[in-house]
C-alpha cells in the first residue's frame, strides 16, 4: 500500500552548483542509478542571471567574465554552502563547476579542495576537472580533444587547454562548441540539443585524440555520450559524467550501475 517516497537510497551525494544553473542536477539525476540520492546547494555566481542565462562581458565580448569565475571558487560563498550542505547526511560533496579550475589552475584547485574539505568536516570533496583528470588516467588516455560550451570564449577555452596540458595530457584540439550561445538574449544552455552536439563534435575529433572531453557542467551533453562513443570508437567524458563517476567512487558506491552514459562507468 506504500508508494516510493525518496527515502530508500543507499548513498546521498551533495552537489554544489551555481545558483541559477539547473544543468548539473538535471544530468546527474538522469544518470544516477537506483539507490543514489542527490542533494544540491546553490552557490552565488555573479555571471549568471535569473533563469540560468550566462551574463557576457561588455560590448561585443561574449566572454564569461573571468573575475566572476575566479570569485566563485573563493570564500565566502562556496565555503558557506559547503558547510551547510555537509550538515545533511551526504557521503561526498561534488563541485559542479568547470570554469574555475580553468582559471585558477590545478594547483590552486587542489588547495581549494583541501579548504572545502575542512569546512565539510572531513567529507570527501570532488571537483569536475580533477575528476576528469583521474578518469583519463584510469582509461589510459594521453591525448584529448577538448570541446567547451558555446558561451566560453577562446581565452577561457585556451585556459582549459592549459589546465589539461599542465596535468600531463596532449591537447591536439581545443575550442568552444559552435552551437547557439544565447547572444541574442536567449539562454544558451537551453538552446543545446544532444543531436546538434553530436553532429558538431563527430567531424572535429582528430585521429590522434584518444578521448573527447566535453567541459562545462551547464553544457547539455550526457545524452549524446553513448552515440558519440559508438561513432568515434573512443571514450567520451563530460563534466557531469566524470563528476558523478568520481563522487560514486569517493562514496564507496559501485559505478557499474550507470548505463548508457559512457564506458567510463564500466572502468570502476
Amino acid at each position: 500500500m506504500w508508494h516510493p517516497d525518496g527515502w530508500d537510497v543507499h548513498v546521498r551525494l551533495g552537489v554544489l552548483t551555481p545558483h541559477a544553473d539547473v544543468g548539473p542536477e538535471s544530468e546527474l539525476r538522469a544518470m544516477a542509478p537506483p539507490g543514489v540520492g542527490l542533494h544540491a546547494a546553490r552557490v552565488p555566481f555573479a555571471a549568471m542571471r535569473r533563469g540560468g542565462a550566462v551574463v557576457r562581458g561588455g560590448g561585443e565580448d561574449p566572454t564569461v567574465a573571468l573575475a566572476s569565475v575566479r570569485a566563485f571558487a573563493e570564500p565566502p560563498g562556496v565555503d558557506d554552502a559547503v558547510e551547510l550542505l555537509a550538515a545533511a547526511p551526504v557521503s561526498v560533496i561534488a563541485y559542479a563547476f568547470t570554469s574555475s579550475a580553468y582559471v585558477i589552475g590545478g594547483r590552486a584547485e587542489a588547495h581549494m579542495v583541501a579548504r572545502l574539505g575542512e569546512r565539510a568536516h572531513g567529507l570527501p570533496v570532488v571537483t569536475t576537472c580533477l575528476a576528469t583528470v583521474e578518469a583519463l588516467r584510469v582509461l589510459g588516455v594521453g591525448r584529448i580533444c577538448l570541446v567547451d560550451p558555446p558561451w566560453f570564449d577562446g581565452t577561457l577555452s585556451d585556459l582549459g587547454r592549459g589546465y589539461y596540458e599542465d596535468a600531463g595530457f596532449e591537447v591536439p584540439y581545443a575550442a568552444p562548441c559552435g552551437l547557439p550561445d544565447g547572444q541574442d538574449g536567449q539562454d544558451g544552455q537551453g538552446l543545446v540539443r544532444p543531436g546538434d552536439l553530436y553532429e558538431w563534435v563527430v567531424p572535429r575529433v582528430p585521429d590522434e585524440a584518444g578521448a573527447v572531453v566535453i567541459g562545462g557542467n551547464g553544457f547539455r551533453s550526457v545524452g549524446a555520450v553513448e552515440a558519440l562513443e559508438a561513432a568515434l570508437g573512443r571514450p567520451v567524458l563530460t563534466a557531469n559524467q566524470a563528476l558523478l563517476w568520481s563522487a560514486l567512487r569517493a562514496a564507496g558506491a559501485p559505478t557499474s550501475g550507470v548505463v548508457h552514459y559512457g564506458r567510463l562507468f564500466a572502468a570502476g
